[in-house]
């Protein structure tokens, strides 16, 4: 697959989220710091069934990407190689897509649903993108609207699975996914 500059960019933003503790390199902390600091958000100790779930697929994410985007060897990914990787459908494809997203979601949800109503409102939108990604307010709430097409106030699993979809394969910069995480980098 060829990346063009409006995917380059959001593979560079996708990059930067997973990157957790801003030094330019996703390493196997920034996940196992990621999860614990969603966790705690929203008052999961370390023993809370939903926190260990969180954990076990984030740190299954991660040596997914270690082991098909790592092609130095040194235990961490640089933006060069989660780029190259996800060009060589590596990283997602649109066949795999949702096995891979859906039950992560649903951990997320399993944390930041505090009414249990299956829906996320935009106050636990806003805590669980913060805490996850350290996405600012305004773009968390702003990503909120946007995937709230019903107008109810509240999102699904299935519309963030459809943007994260979108964030990856649809080319338009004015669709939801390309929103997803804010205003993508120049």
């Amino acid at each position: 697959m060829e990346i063009n500059d409006f995917l380059r960019r959001k593979l560079t933003r996708r990059f930067q989220t997973f990157d957790f503790d801003g030094n330019g390199r996703i390493e196997r902390a920034d996940f196992e710091s990621s999860a614990a600091r969603l966790a705690e958000e929203f008052g999961h100790g370390p023993d809370s069934p939903a926190r260990k779930q969180l954990l076990e697929l984030s740190l299954g994410l991660w040596e997914h990407l270690v082991s098909v985007a790592d092609t130095d060897g040194d235990g961490s990914i640089d933006l060069g190689e989660y780029q190259r990787a996800f060009a060589d459908g590596l990283l997602v494809t649109e066949q795999s897509f949702e096995q891979g997203y859906r039950p992560f979601l649903e951990a997320i949800m399993d944390i930041a649903d505090t009414d249990g109503d299956g829906k996320l409102d935009v106050n636990e939108h806003i805590r669980w993108t913060a805490a996850l990604m350290h996405l600012p307010e305004a773009d968390a709430r702003d990503i909120h609207r946007r995937l709230d097409t019903d107008g109810d106030g509240r999102i699904t699993t299935d519309d963030l699975l459809h943007a994260i979809h979108d964030f990856y394969f649809d080319d338009d910069p004015n669709g939801v996914g390309s929103w997803l995480l804010g205003a993508l980098p120049a």
